[in-house]
Formats: structure tokens, sequence, C-alpha cells
């Protein structure tokens, strides 16, 4: 690990101030992926400015025909909460199977999807939920925020404070996780809602997408069987030890006739 400047920010705009003053400043939310970054040594920001003390990034709660969530809610409290599992049980259960224990324990909303990991679960259901994501800046629907692999809309000094999902009708989350690290071989999320039906994938590509001809398939028929004749494309998927880039594009079509099913 190389030597850093430690700075942990008491509000949204000191935070933004610190890293934007940095000559290489990263954000801090749950670490996951940073701290074993620089552990390794793959990155060397000159300064870290630690997102955990700023209490107006955290908590849940219900907002008209939304759910809210604080960037630095974690997973576990996301799992756990009583109104996510009645409004949006899909989201609950998408959290409770994010990694291990000390991932669930130790991760945040805003951190997974800022770091946009080709392979992570919440991404999926922002995109799929069509939800918009709130910056200290502005706000960014899901279709302009997930740009490439671990790439985002986020500007210098941006950022995340909350992510407010709409309310479907119904919505459920499937998917074919890798058996050690947890992350989704593929995952895919569906939601139904009165402007439509979204099909988001995770972990087939490089980055998150929609799956459009099943979303067309779906807005004619809500059943498995709608989907039976979409064949998702293997170009341009991912391809590695634990997939190839084919089974990864089966897996899509299988993922996604699970979740339609637990939907209902």
């Amino acid at each position: 690990m190389y030597d850093f400047h430690y700075h942990k920010a008491k509000s949204v705009a000191e935070a933004a101030s610190l890293v934007g003053k940095a000559a290489d400043g990263k954000l801090v939310a749950g670490g996951m992926t940073l701290i074993p970054a620089l552990k390794l040594r793959l990155s060397k920001p000159s300064d870290l400015v630690d997102l955990g003390g700023i209490a107006e990034l955290k908590g849940i709660k219900k907002d008209g025909n939304a759910v809210v969530i604080g960037s630095m809610t974690r997973h576990i409290e996301v799992a756990e909460s009583a109104e996510v599992k009645q409004a949006i049980p899909a989201l609950a259960q998408l959290a409770a199977h994010i990694g291990d224990p000390a991932v669930r324990n130790r991760g945040t909303l805003g951190g997974s999807i800022s770091n946009n990991d080709p392979a992570a679960d919440y991404p999926a259901a922002v995109l799929a939920l069509n939800a918009t994501i709130v910056t200290n800046k502005r706000k960014i629907p899901a279709d302009q925020f997930f740009k490439g692999m671990f790439e985002t809309a986020l500007e210098a000094g941006e950022i995340v404070t909350s992510v407010s999902f709409p309310i479907p009708d119904k919505a459920a989350y499937m998917k074919f996780p890798n058996p050690a690290s947890r992350y989704a071989i593929v995952g895919v999320f569906v939601a139904k809602a009165k402007d439509g039906v979204r099909v988001a994938v995770t972990g087939a590509g490089p980055v998150v997408f929609r799956q459009k001809d099943m979303e067309a398939a779906l807005a004619k028929t809500f059943s498995a069987d709608a989907i039976k004749g979409v064949a998702q494309k293997s170009s341009g998927l991912n391809a590695d030890i634990h997939a190839s880039a084919e089974y990864r594009a089966h897996l899509v079509g299988v993922m996604a006739k699970r979740a339609i099913q637990a939907a209902g």
C-alpha cells in the first residue's frame, strides 16, 4: 500500500471540496473494491476522503411512489428494511445475496453503483426499476448513468447522495452466481410498471444493459413463454475462465425466465 492523506468528511460539501482540491483524490464508501486495490498497489491516490461519517447519506424512506435509499446505506440495511421488503421485495432479496456477510455489512449502495463493476448486482436493479441517481449536483436517470466498464456519468467531485427507486407493479431478480465471490456471472432483473416492462442484465457484458427484445415481448404478454423465441446474442459479451460468451448468452435467457416466473 502506498502512502496517502486520509480525511473523514463531516458533510457532502466538505467531501466534495476535499476530493476536488487533492491531486488524485478518491472517495471511500464501503471500500469493498478500493481497499483491496490499495493493498495490492493497483491504486495510488494522493488522498482518501471517507464518507462514512456523513449522516445525511444514510437511511431509507418511502417518498410517494418511490423508495429513496441513501448512498451510504449498507447492503444488509437494504436487505432487512421493512420499507423495502414491503414496497420492492425484489430489491431486498437482491441486497440479501450480494457477496458474503462481510461484504453485506460494509458495502454500500452508492459505492456499488459508482464503482460500476460489470458483475455487480445493484446496477441491474437501478436500470430495471428506472431509478434516478441523485448527486450533490444533479439528478441522473438510470439510462444515462452507466457508461462502460467501471465508468459512469459521474463528473469530478460529483458524489451520489441517494437513489430513488420507483415502486413497480411486480419485479424479481435472478442470478447465476460465481460460487466463490457471489458476483453475478449473469444476473437478470425484470420489472413491470405502469409505463412498461424493463429487463436489465448484469454480469454478461462489460456494462449492465437492457434486453429490449425481451422487453418488447413481455410488454405484450408477461410470461416466461413470451421470451422463448428471444435469443441473446453472444457477440460483445464477457468471456473468462468462469463462462464463455456463448454460455453467458444462454444464461441471460435462463435467468430472465426464472425472474419472470418469480415476479408472477
